[in-house]
């Protein structure tokens, strides 16, 4: 995108205009935003100006919301009347909640009236509910209707909607009581009534749904769309495929970030601020070296152990990493289990006795080979009398101990952090680690005592 960009602020220096609207008009949306994002913020107006109205409201959507609010003070009135006729309902919602007050008084003007209601519906709903993320611009039909009639209703009102492929049954009192595929319709008689066509077994969501058990049920029945309704199951809105993958997206990064021990970012890497990921960062590593304290204690506390024993001391990094890589993996595992739907807190049981298998068998092959390693490496080729059998024993069980703690410890903890309403990624990698390492020693010592007799 970078050549392009290049390619742009040259045709830019020699004023050919029409060559640059030429190539824009070829291309996406979001390819469009790619490249606005390497050219000079100060020429993004120009370009957008030569958008025709409609991609330009898509490229628009695609920004993020620094670059929106730029191009926003830069418009006139028109120009933005124009580009907020072209939004659709959420998409000027989402707009809206990005933007600081001053931009959002002169949105919430420009906007036509039917706008303004909307997004003013929308914003009323709790954040990451599914009623923060629909639309209510969709395709209503009555169950009278004849084929015909409705096929004339979805021309005549199904420009403006994000979608007509499905259409929404509704009564007279606005309740859901079935949905319609447009390729139903056009195979249909002409004379044949939506009633008799339409499919009664709707499966919908509830307008203060979580987003994400909504991208779920998205992708669980392969929808392209999924109808949101009240307490009182009258239709609302809808959530569209495009909004949910947007919702996974976001929710995959999120994890993604609290496994890694960091608060979650709504800006993306390079135009985030060093002082703002510090900002993130620095809780979790605060806490986490704190607690790292308990492993200085329990160190401290065999002091006389590790004095008559040293060579106990070289195999502390490997039994604490091993731990904590267990503990990761059965943590990784069961989060994934859980945000997909394959696992709930109900099956902790059964993920116990799975892992508890699991574990001795990664534990007994890790021992095995430790074993061998402890004899062959640390004895005979460093010249180590200290390390004897004994001592290579002490490790092997401690390892086989460690693993089998570390993999209950990290498949049980992201279950009770779900059964208890706190994110599962909480409890991954980072925090179960910590908790390895202080177990892993003591369990170390515990053996090293008993079979050394320290």
């Amino acid at each position: 995108m970078t050549s392009l960009a290049d390619t742009f602020s040259a045709l830019l220096e020699q004023k050919k205009y029409a060559a640059i609207r030429d190539v824009l008009v070829t291309m996406n949306a979001a390819d469009i935003e790619s490249i606005f994002e390497d050219l000079p913020a100060e020429t993004l107006p120009f370009y957008f100006r030569l958008l025709p109205k409609e991609l330009a409201a898509e490229t628009f959507v695609e920004m993020d919301p620094e670059e929106q609010e730029m191009l926003i003070k830069g418009f006139s009135d028109s120009e933005l009347s124009e580009v907020l006729s072209e939004l659709y309902a959420d998409d000027a919602a989402d707009l809206v909640e990005e933007m600081p007050a001053n931009v959002v008084k002169r949105i919430l003007k420009q906007a036509d009236p039917d706008l303004r209601a909307a997004i003013n519906e929308l914003l009323k709903y709790p954040e990451d509910s599914a009623g923060s993320i629909m639309t209510t611009e969709m395709v209503t039909l009555r169950p009278q209707m004849t084929v015909a009639e409705a096929i004339k209703r979805i021309r005549r009102v199904g420009f403006d909607k994000e979608t007509v492929y499905n259409c929404y049954i509704t009564d007279d009192a606005r309740h859901l009581i079935g949905t319609i595929t447009i390729r139903t319709l056009i195979l249909a008689e002409e004379d044949s009534l939506v009633r008799d066509l339409m499919n009664t077994n709707v499966i919908s969501v509830t307008t203060l749904e979580d987003q994400e058990a909504t991208a779920e049920a998205l992708a669980k029945y392969d929808f392209t769309a999924l109808p949101v309704v009240d307490g009182e199951n009258r239709l609302v809105g809808i959530v569209t495929v495009d909004d949910a993958i947007d919702v996974i997206k976001e929710e995959a990064t999120e994890d993604m970030e609290r496994m890694a021990a960091i608060l979650p970012s709504d800006k993306p890497y390079l135009r985030t601020a060093a002082w703002d990921i510090w900002s993130k960062r620095i809780p979790w590593l605060l806490l986490l070296m704190i607690s790292a304290t308990f492993t200085s204690m329990i160190l401290s506390t065999f002091e006389n152990a590790l004095a008559a024993q040293g060579a106990l001391l070289l195999f502390i990094p490997m039994l604490m990493d091993t731990g904590g890589n267990s503990g990761g993996q059965a943590s990784v595992t069961v989060i994934r289990g859980l945000s997909l739907g394959e696992v709930e807190p109900a099956d902790v049981l059964a993920v116990i006795w799975k892992e508890t298998r699991v574990s001795l068998l990664c534990g007994i092959s890790l021992a095995v080979v430790c074993f061998g390693k402890v004899l062959l490496v640390d004895r005979m080729l460093m010249h180590n009398p200290e390390v004897t059998v004994t001592v290579a024993l002490v490790v092997c069980l401690t390892m086989i101990l460690t693993i089998l703690v570390a993999k209950l410890i990290g498949c049980t903890l992201p279950l009770l952090a779900k059964k208890i309403g706190l994110d599962p990624a909480v409890c991954a990698s980072p925090f179960i680690t910590t908790i390895v390492d202080a177990l892993s020693l003591l369990i170390y010592f515990a053996i090293a005592s008993t079979l050394l007799h320290l």
